[in-house]
C-alpha cells in the first residue's frame, strides 16, 4: 500500500523502506503528550510518529530525525501536506544531530534486529537493524538532547525490550511505564512500549494490551487508544 491514510493526515509511502505498521501507531497513540512541549521523534521514517504527536498536541514544538533519503522523500512530503507543516525535518543520523534546543521527549521506534539474518534490500536492513542506530546511541542520544525531566518513549519485540531495560539499570535510567502488547489473548507477548526518564520512578505504570479478541476483532482497549487516527475505527 503506497498509501495509509487517517483520519486527520495521510502517510504516503512510496520510497520509505519500513512502511506504516501497528508498531508505529501504538506508539504515536500511547505516548504520554501531557508534559512535552518540545518533542523529537529519532528515525521518523514516514514521518508517521511525529505526525501522530502534532495531531493529539498541537501546540508542541515537534523535530524529527531521519537518515535515509528515500523515507526522507516521504516524510517530507507527508508533513508538508498534514495539517501540521510546521514540523521540523533534519537531514541526518541522530549521531550527527546538533542542536542548542533541549527536549522534553524523545520518541523512537527504533531498529532492534542485533543477530537476524538480512536481506538484498539494504535501506529495509538500515531500518530494521541496530547498525544504523544502536541501543547505547539511543540513549546517548536521549541524556544528551533532553532536559532534566525529559523522557524517551520507545516500542520494541518482548524480548528486546528486556535486554534495552539491562542497558536502562547499566545507565542509572528510570522505566516510569510500562505496556506489554499481545497480538491475541493466547499468544506470548509480541511487542513492549516503555517510558523511561533520567531518574528512578518511586512506582511504574504497568499495563497489558490485547490488540484482537477471540473474534479476531479489535478490543475494547485498543480501539479507545487508536480510534482518533484509523480512519475506519
Amino acid at each position: 500500500m503506497s498509501q495509509f491514510a487517517f483520519k486527520q493526515f495521510s502517510v504516503t509511502q512510496h520510497h520509505a523502506a519500513m512502511k506504516v505498521s501497528t508498531d508505529g501507531i501504538l506508539l504515536g497513540a500511547w505516548v504520554p503528550l501531557a508534559e512535552a512541549n518540545r518533542i523529537i521523534d529519532v528515525g521518523t521514517g514516514t514521518g508517521l510518529i511525529a505526525l501522530m504527536c502534532k495531531q493529539r498536541s498541537p501546540i508542541s514544538k515537534v523535530h524529527a530525525v531521519e537518515l535515509d533519503d528515500a523515507a526522507l522523500k516521504d516524510a517530507e512530503f507527508n508533513i508538508k501536506h498534514s495539517p501540521w507543516p510546521d514540523i521540523e525535518l533534519h537531514r541526518c543520523a541522530i549521531q550527527e544531530f546538533d542542536s542548542e534546543l533541549r527536549f522534553d521527549l524523545m520518541v523512537s521506534n527504533p531498529p532492534y534486529f542485533n543477530a537476524s539474518l538480512k536481506g538484498e534490500n539494504q535501506a529495509r536492513n538500515r531500518a530494521r537493524h541496530t547498525d544504523s542506530l544502536s541501543f547505547d546511541a539511543l540513549l546517548d542520544a536521549f541524556e544528551k538532547f533532553t532536559t532534566v525531566a525529559g523522557q524517551l518513549a520507545v516500542i520494541l519485540p518482548y524480548e528486546e525490550s528486556l535486554l534495552f531495560q539491562q542497558l536502562l539499570e547499566k545507565r542509572n535510567l528510570g522505566l516510569a511505564a510500562s505496556c506489554i502488547i499481545h497480538t491475541t489473548p493466547n499468544k506470548v507477548p509480541s511487542r513492549r512500549l516503555m517510558l523511561l526518564g533520567k531518574a528512578r520512578y518511586e512506582s511504574v505504570s504497568e499495563e497489558v494490551l490485547v490488540i484482537y479478541d477471540s473474534n479476531n476483532q479489535y478490543t475494547k482497549e485498543y480501539v479507545r487508544l487508536c480510534h482518533a487516527f484509523y480512519l475506519k475505527m
